[in-house]
């Protein structure tokens, strides 16, 4: 007699995926099935137990000058927005400056490689959506509830799961990361489904400051990894533990963390400012020092003047065009017949926005720009902000302490980030261009104090360390999965007979 253990309760989820596949579900994935520990040591890799005709395109494994071989890190993301992709690459860095070349990293879109529609097109679908805002509103709230996203991703398993299976074991993961909602579920089944889920840690990373898709939520994952409280409560709400939960702040580009002034407040209350990097910022509303100067020279700017930076993320969106033309009636002060203020325009990938406003008479000075991949430079010769809600232009706002004016959101993920902002006393919300405009123009006149005070808050609220938290964090729960998964290898052996 055999002693079979319990399995624990199947989730809402498992319990769709199993209606959906079925005996036909477990033939499908039957074809890339693969013992993992199948006479293997513990981290080499899922591709090491497959034959070699199937592992022939597999990523290979570069040896380090130590001799050692790279863990290898699958990140998972889509370009649904710019915000999956910056956190992606500000992990993949962060793990290279941490660990230097003990990991392997590797950035994908497994739903454009490796799949078919809607996966594969969700990159364009999302654009267009967005441009049709009721639309997104509509495709955000249709899919919130459990029940409806369970049954569309399981479909989505049904037709797709071996391209996922080929895909994963292609880089060979000892540790997988998603960072966008809907690449971990089906990874995530893929894994139990062979038997690989206990053996291969898999981390979400959230990019939403406050409200977020329920897809983001998975009780499966080794640990998610929050920006605000307000996520970490949706979390443990949707039914993560809390040993799962971690707030360690939204991950931004080093280039942004390790450039960030170290700010201390002393006994008389003043801002005291350290240099911890040699990126020449300091905190907006504080006396221009030679070193921004520096950076508002090798950008062409005035460096007597203070500068808002106005953007509409990477694709230009919102009232950039009329905040830009109300910016530039306000920052001229016609009764000395001089400017108060210059103007920063990131245009993104809107060429449409850009060449209107080149065309354009001004009587302030004003850059225009399109898709920059230097933000850090531009936000630090600049002294407030204004932009729409999208979360990685306030983190890296935050990071650089900018006071921050929004004036437009996405609905759905980008609505509770208004008030992140605000209620913390980081910025405002001005809906109309001409009120966002006057009050930087009172800020660069009249009410520098307040310019300060929320400076401060910004840098208060900001978490310049996430990134590096949180690849620490993932290399010390791998030390210990490859500990545990090797005592899971040594005793699954055994069986216990009556």
């Amino acid at each position: 007699m055999v002693i079979s253990v319990a399995s624990s309760r199947r989730s809402i989820r498992d319990a769709m995926l199993g209606a959906v596949l079925g005996s036909a579900g477990r033939q499908l994935y039957q074809s890339l099935r693969c013992g993992f520990y199948d006479g293997m040591v513990a981290g080499d890799g899922l591709v090491a137990a497959l034959p070699e005709e199937a592992s022939a395109d597999a990523a290979v494994r570069v040896v380090s000058a130590a001799g050692k071989v790279p863990k290898n890190v699958l990140i998972l993301m889509s370009d649904t927005g710019g915000g999956h992709r910056a956190s992606a690459e500000a992990l993949r860095d962060a793990f290279r400056i941490e660990f230097g070349d003990a990991y392997q990293v590797f950035v994908r879109d497994l739903g454009k490689e490796y799949s078919g529609w809607p996966l594969s097109n969700m990159e364009q679908s999302y654009k267009f959506m967005i441009r049709h805002v009721r639309l997104w509103k509509v495709a955000f709230h249709g899919t919130s509830p459990r029940w409806v996203h369970g049954m569309y991703l399981a479909a989505l398993a049904y037709f797709y799961a071996n391209e996922v299976v080929a895909g994963i074991m292609k880089y060979k993961p000892d540790i997988i990361i998603s960072v966008h909602p809907l690449m971990q579920h089906i990874p995530l089944w893929v894994l139990k489904w062979q038997s690989l889920h206990p053996k291969v840690p898999f981390f979400t990373v959230i990019t939403d400051l406050n409200t977020c898709h329920p897809t983001w939520f998975h009780n499966d994952v080794t640990r998610c990894y929050c920006p605000s409280a307000e996520v970490a409560k949706r979390a443990l709400l949707r039914g993560l533990q809390p040993s799962q939960v971690r707030v360690l702040g939204l991950p931004i580009r080093p280039s942004f963390c390790r450039a960030v002034l170290e700010k201390v407040l002393n006994s008389l209350n003043f801002l005291s400012i350290t240099y911890v990097l040699a990126s020449p910022v300091m905190p907006a509303g504080l006396p221009l020092l030679g070193l921004q100067n520096e950076i508002r020279e090798e950008l062409e700017l005035e460096p007597e003047l203070p500068a808002v930076l106005l953007m509409g993320g990477g694709e230009g969106m919102g009232p950039v065009e009329e905040t830009a033309r109300a910016l530039g009636e306000e920052l001229y002060d016609n009764r000395r017949q001089r400017p108060i203020g210059q103007i920063v325009v990131i245009c993104g990938r809107n060429q449409v926005l850009r060449s209107t406003l080149q065309s354009l008479r001004w009587k302030v000075p004003v850059q225009i720009r399109g898709f920059e991949k230097q933000m850090e430079k531009w936000m630090g010769a600049c002294d407030c902000i204004i932009t729409k809600a999208g979360p990685g232009t306030i983190a890296e706002a935050l990071i650089r302490g900018l006071p921050i004016i929004l004036n437009d959101f996405l609905p759905g993920q980008e609505v509770g980030n208004v008030p992140y902002v605000v209620d913390n006393g980081a910025g405002m919300f001005f809906e109309d261009p001409r009120e966002a405009a006057r009050q930087v123009a009172r800020w660069f006149s009249t009410h520098m104090d307040e310019l300060k005070r929320y400076s401060l808050k910004a840098l208060q609220l900001a978490n310049p360390e996430a990134v590096f938290e949180i690849v620490k964090d993932i290399h010390k729960l791998q030390q210990q999965s490859v500990t545990v998964t090797q005592i899971y290898s040594l005793t699954s052996s055994f069986s216990y007979h009556i």
